[in-house]
């Protein structure tokens, strides 16, 4: 191994930042409260985690360019998830498993073991038989310095197995034994592996902890594996199933046999720009989940990664969110309470009745802003409840609630000159007669939450920042709003 290379291209990465995130960073396009790269591309987050006190965040990173390229790991902290410091390249591609020009350091995460912070990872290769694909290790005891392990590669693909799909390390602790998932593929179908190990260098392969069975899609990337209460999940990025793109299986595992038994899945995100997400559990006992905002070529929706690129840029991390078991054996995804410290300017207001004349939601006409939303059932005979978001010149965004059809529908069609895409969902069920509805928007960005944050839908759109304006209306009959907060959000 080579320390002096990675501290070279390192270096070199950093110089390149210095020089070129002034472009960047003044931007119009820059979200307001979202994380981002200072500059360059930026795709799936790795390794997120706590260690001493502090928020980390690593992601796949190509410093040079707006598109992907050889992937390196930025890395930043914080101490409340909103405001962030930068800090130097975590990992950059040096070495032998891990130096493919179309690869290089792929996703993985982190945990900490004896005050020690290690990095599991992907590495990338040509060894001259294609890419291939191995599980790799680095460790830091300052939080900020990586070395990589003179052992490399700690697991290789079993055999019988494509060693081109075969990525993407979720790693955790268990009963003084570590774990690992990692996504692969067999015969076209989705696979989840499991490898045990007591010290995180020696790795033994124990057996396919899940499978797809020819219904979930031909490779899982990035899984995330972790328990809630007494059940336990799976999160998925599966290839092969369209628009279905991120979702979660609930079930039971076995430490003895280390199989997962599930039954149905759902959709972390319906929305068109919600992919890998990652979890992590934080200092106050909170399963955290975090994802890029972006999708990939081979989704149905897509058009291209956005116009923020001629401004040296592109990539962004959807809200962080707090996971949470309901009853019914699904999840919900709230937004972390940290966001509430954003909030200016509230307006809160008590029974509107809402009809065909669109009801403009004031407080709410800036880049950034907050919208609740909570409809009483039973006073509410309209077949159709329509949100137009960030409107003007002509364009709006629009997001429809069917409540003769039990579902909800988003449109990013009319949202400006560049965005398109739409998607739906069902409705799940509501509490105690409310729907209620919670709108994030940020510059270039909609997040939205309803059934009890079961259902969420992540979009990104490119507005003009004339288009500021936020509505409600019914259709067919009348809607009674029971309760609505708007605030301005600036960090």
């Amino acid at each position: 191994m080579s320390k002096e290379i990675m501290e070279a291209n390192i270096n070199r990465a950093q110089k390149f930042i210095d020089e070129n995130k002034a472009a960047a960073l003044g931007s119009d396009l820059r979200q307001r409260y979202h994380f981002m790269p200072e500059e360059g591309w930026m795709n799936d987050p790795n390794g997120l985690v706590m260690f001493r006190g502090m928020y980390h965040f690593f992601y796949q990173y190509n410093p040079y360019d707006t598109v992907w390229g050889e992937m390196y790991w930025g890395h930043a902290v914080s101490k409340d998830m909103i405001h962030w410091q930068y800090l130097p390249v975590a990992l950059a591609p040096s070495e032998d498993y891990d130096d493919f020009k179309g690869g290089g350091c792929f996703s993985g995460s982190a945990i900490v073991k004896d005050d020690r912070l290690y990095l599991i990872y992907t590495g990338a290769f040509d060894q001259g038989r294609g890419m291939e694909q191995a599980q790799c290790i680095a460790w830091s005891d300052d939080g900020v310095t990586f070395e990589k392990y003179d052992e490399n590669p700690i697991v290789r693909v079993p055999d019988g197995y494509d060693d081109v799909d075969f990525r993407d390390p979720c790693v955790w602790e268990h009963d003084g034994s570590y774990y690992m998932v990692c996504g692969a593929a067999k015969n076209d179908l989705a696979q989840a592996l499991i490898f045990r190990s007591a010290d995180l260098l020696k790795w033994e392969f124990v057996n396919v902890m899940a499978e797809s069975h020819g219904d979930l899609g031909t490779m899982w990337e990035c899984p995330d594996f972790f328990r809630m209460g007494d059940r336990y999940v799976l999160m998925i990025s599966p290839i092969g199933m369209g628009n279905r793109t991120k979702l979660y299986m609930i079930g039971d595992f076995d430490y003895e046999t280390c199989v997962f038994t599930f039954g149905a899945n759902s959709d972390v995100d319906y929305g068109m720009d919600y992919y890998a997400p990652k979890s992590f559990l934080d200092s106050k006992g909170r399963r955290l989940i975090v994802a890029w905002s972006n999708s990939w070529s081979w989704m149905p929706w897509w058009k291209d990664f956005g116009p923020t690129g001629k401004d040296g840029w592109c990539g962004l991390f959807n809200l962080v969110r707090e996971v949470r078991l309901n009853d019914d054996d699904t999840l919900s995804f709230i937004p972390v309470s940290e966001y509430k410290e954003l909030r200016r300017d509230a307006l809160e207001i008590n029974n509107v009745v809402v009809s065909e004349d669109p009801y403009i939601i004031r407080n709410a006409d800036g880049p950034a802003c907050e919208i609740l939303v909570s409809f009483d059932r039973n006073e509410t005979d309209a077949d159709r409840i329509i949100f137009r978001l960030r409107e003007g010149s002509g364009h709006h965004t629009g997001f429809v609630i069917d409540l003769k059809q039990r579902r909800i529908n988003f449109s990013r069609d009319n949202a400006d000159e560049y965005s398109e895409g739409s998607v739906s969902a069902d409705i799940k069920g509501t509490s105690n007669g409310e729907m209620k509805v919670h709108i994030f928007i940020d510059r270039t960005s909609v997040e939205i939450f309803t059934d009890d944050y079961r259902t969420c839908l992540s979009d990104n759109i490119y507005p003009d920042p004339n288009q500021t304006m936020n509505s409600i209306q019914a259709e067919n009959g009348k809607a009674t709003i029971s309760s609505l907060e708007s605030y301005k959000l600036v960090r």
